[in-house]
């Protein structure tokens, strides 16, 4: 089984998220990353657009075409559709319509269901996958990152994805301590969301949230120069366009909710680490990935909360995609931190 693994370079691994989805394959590396975003035409439930091209259609497509995203939280929400998309990115990828069924290594997140696990298998089975394995993202995001996972030295990483964040502290090849829970960057959009409804009666989409989140969101004060930005959206008291300037501080506040509850995981994975692997931690301190490792400020704001010496990976946007791939590439090394095959 395990020579068999490498046929051909067709095999995979797939970062499933919720906001994101990248594929890596055997041999070539990263070769794609799209939204995880699919338009459907509700009238004849034909596809119109995936990815990148169904992303620009949120909020702003004709009553018969609906953009959706199938996964919630880092777990399928619609399980047909995550199907069609998975099996629309496959076939992007192996251009030709008769391609060899691939391997498939899919990233899920730690704290999911039996359930949930096994609609990610089928889902790949269905996309036209030969074996479809499973790996825990944090276990994924620290090879990807460069973390010793193999070492007997504990090393902890925190993992801020689109709809869940992944804290673990991992020795020797397994998880000993973590937590999983379901904020992550989408949270943090529908906070800024809320306060521009309740502060200035201001409705605005997802997407302009999260342009705001990127251009002036922080975590932690950033000093005496804070910028402003513009925000468009409908008043809800009017019903017309509207513009307000919105500050740093002021999205701060937005979203400090959300960032408290990233910010407890994080302790309450230290609380649960080993006395030596906490000493371990200490010294080697803590690795930051996913998109919202990306929040201005959130570095300093988890070592202020922790003591923890605290970095973010240089990689940090496609650091779970590339650990998936390692364990493509390297797989009679890696087969130890793919969670066991079940039957089917």
């Amino acid at each position: 089984m395990v020579k068999n693994l490498a046929v051909l370079g067709r095999d995979m691994a797939v970062d499933l998220g919720t906001a994101n989805t990248l594929v890596y394959v055997r041999g070539r590396g990263i070769v794609l990353n799209e939204p995880s975003v699919v338009a459907l035409n509700t009238s004849t439930a034909k596809i119109v657009a995936v990815g990148a091209e169904a992303k620009q259609m949120i909020g702003r497509t004709p009553n018969n075409i609906t953009a959706v995203r199938p996964l919630k939280d880092g777990v399928i929400a619609d399980f047909d559709i995550t199907e069609r998309m998975l099996r629309y990115f496959i076939r992007k990828i192996h251009r030709r319509r008769h391609f060899a069924k691939p391997r498939v290594i899919v990233a899920v997140p730690s704290g999911i269901t039996s359930v949930e696990h096994r609609a990610v298998k089928e889902s790949g089975y269905q996309a036209g996958a030969r074996r479809v394995y499973i790996v825990e993202e944090p276990m994924a995001a620290a090879i990807g990152a460069g973390l010793p996972v193999y070492d007997p030295t504990g090393n902890m990483v925190v993992d801020v994805g689109g709809g869940t964040t992944e804290v673990a502290v991992i020795s020797m090849g397994g998880i000993v301590a973590s937590e999983s829970i379901r904020v992550g960057g989408d949270e943090l959009d529908q906070a800024i969301i809320a306060y521009a409804k309740k502060q200035y009666s201001l409705m605005i989409g997802e997407r302009t949230a999260e342009e705001l989140k990127v251009a002036i969101g922080s975590a932690y004060p950033l000093g005496s120069e804070e910028p402003h930005a513009e925000v468009r959206g409908r008043d809800l008291i009017s019903g017309l366009p509207k513009t307000v300037v919105v500050s740093t501080a002021e999205v701060r506040q937005a979203i400090e909710e959300p960032v408290n509850s990233i910010i407890d995981a994080v302790r309450a994975s230290l609380d649960k680490c080993p006395p030596e692997l906490s000493g371990d931690v200490m010294d080697r301190g803590v690795a930051v990935t996913g998109g919202g490792a990306l929040l201005n400020g959130l570095e300093e704001r988890l070592r202020h909360e922790t003591g923890m010496p605290i970095h973010v990976a240089d990689n940090a946007l496609d650091s779970v995609a590339i650990g998936s791939g390692t364990c493509v590439e390297n797989y009679e090394r890696l087969n130890q931190v793919l969670v066991p095959e079940q039957r089917r």
